[in-house]
């Protein structure tokens, strides 16, 4: 065991501060990755303030995690020291089950989370990636691309596999009409993919002002879903439509556009239940599904299709320092469209 430094949270209503945490030594199959960038995510605040109800404290957070190799152990053989790698929400799994064994370690019953989930090495609960370094299983270690920032790669981790993933699922390709509703970490990253696998793409909102930022991202078309009129306009014409909202929301109005035997999946994840009309899906066959990240080989399928097209997360770069701001201005929805926090500034502070 060796100790590096780290950002948690001690407690729901404490900030974020510097600490030192424990890391296990490498058994022979791990590797030691310095961590240079960590994505912020919602999750990370919810966790950290307890919002769930599930977290054990200290917690450090950070599950977007893209970083150098700096130790292998004895039986590594996918890594070398040096490598850019990249590491997502989970860390492990039982390998057993039928969901890991068709690839789908994310539905596993026993999976690992990076933080907050049980440390089967070290005892308490895992330690995120707000740290200096982490240990992890080389079988669930991904690749990055050279070609990709290192720093807009990082949200890819988990923004960028929550939308590739029921994408793929859902068999979006060339000349589908594919809708996204909502404009920020998810939906950036949505409007990105849909546009890459050649579906026509059209992004909902209710703001008029992102607009123009939604057509950079490489919409076709910005729908204000509060103008009744524009809605009407698409009713019945939507292959697929992916609902990143996790504000409370009418989901039947955008059930509406779908034509017979369209999808509409839900990625975000709002607090209260939501009302679905029976009819909305009967009379057109249509389907509500929902999904949440992917497995280790579709990650790195992801993170691959992003090398080719040149895809990253459109991140502002931070210093650890400026976490707690981070996180206010994210209740706020004050960023476009992802924070990535510099590991360096860690080490350096």
């Amino acid at each position: 065991m060796y100790e590096t430094k780290a950002y948690s949270a001690a407690s729901a209503t404490s900030p974020l501060a510097s600490t030192r945490i424990p890391r296990r030594d490498l058994t022979e199959h791990d590797v030691q990755i310095e961590i240079l960038f960590c994505g912020i995510c919602h999750t990370d605040l919810h966790v950290a303030r307890n919002e769930w109800g599930n977290a054990t404290y200290p917690v450090v957070p950070g599950h977007e995690i893209v970083g150098r190799v700096a130790k292998v152990g004895s039986a590594v053989t996918r890594y070398k020291p040096g490598d850019l790698a990249a590491i997502g929400c989970l860390v492990d799994s039982d390998r057993t089950c039928p969901s890991c064994q068709e690839g789908l370690e994310q539905f596993c019953p026993n999976q690992t989370i990076v933080f907050n989930s049980p440390d089967k090495h070290l005892g308490g609960v895992t330690y995120g990636g707000y740290s200096d370094s982490i240990v992890i299983d080389e079988r669930y270690a991904l690749r990055v691309p050279a070609n990709l920032d290192p720093a807009a790669a990082a949200p890819l981790l988990c923004a960028g596999i929550t939308m590739y993933s029921p994408l793929r699922h859902w068999g979006i390709t060339q000349g589908k009409k594919v809708g996204v509703v909502g404009l920020g970490g998810l939906g950036h990253m949505g409007v990105k993919f849909a546009r890459a696998f050649g579906a026509h793409v059209v992004v909902f909102t209710t703001s008029p002002g992102k607009t123009e930022d939604a057509l950079r991202l490489g919409a076709h078309e910005v729908v204000v879903s509060r103008n009744a009129d524009e809605m009407r306009k698409h009713a019945g014409s939507f292959d697929y439509i992916i609902d990143t909202v996790s504000a409370d929301h009418d989901v039947n109005a955008f059930l509406n556009l779908l034509r017979h035997d369209g999808n509409m999946t839900l990625v975000g994840a709002p607090a209260k239940p939501l009302a679905v009309a029976a009819f909305g899906l009967i009379l057109g066959r249509r389907s509500l599904s929902g999904s949440n990240i992917g497995g280790i080989a579709e990650t790195q399928e992801m993170l691959d299709f992003c090398g080719k097209n040149e895809i990253t997360a459109d991140v502002e770069v931070i210093p650890i320092q400026k976490v707690n701001e981070a996180y206010e201005r994210l209740l706020k929805s004050d960023v476009k469209y992802r924070f990535s926090i510099d590991m360096a500034s860690l080490r350096s502070g």
